[in-house]
């Protein structure tokens, strides 16, 4: 049975720490000619980058073009990053919300 990040205790990534660490090096292009090629401004990937912004559906089109490895994997990365930080947030409030059975 595989676990998710989550269950697994591992805090799941955000997208711009993927770009940074890994896609970007390997195309070994300055970060103006990328923003360039995606068609959005330096400042909007510095702040991905930066993992200040979220990828959105439509940067997530964008980086699944350039990259040739479609939208799924950016949009998926940045909702496990999110659930993740948001379970962390509303950790206390979750515990009182009860689970209902269906009949």
């Amino acid at each position: 049975m595989t676990t998710t990040p989550l269950k697994r205790g591992l805090a799941p990534m955000h997208p711009g720490a993927l770009l940074r660490e890994d896609v970007l090096p390997a195309l070994d292009r300055p970060v103006s000619d990328i923003a360039k090629l995606l068609k959005v401004s330096r400042q909007t990937l510095h702040a991905i980058l930066r993992e200040e912004a979220p990828v959105t559906p439509a940067m997530a089109l964008r980086l699944g073009k350039l990259c040739g490895n479609g939208p799924d994997l950016w949009v998926n990365l940045q909702a496990r990053y999110d659930l993740a930080r948001l379970a962390t947030e509303l950790e206390d409030e979750l515990a009182t919300i009860p689970t209902l059975n269906a009949a």
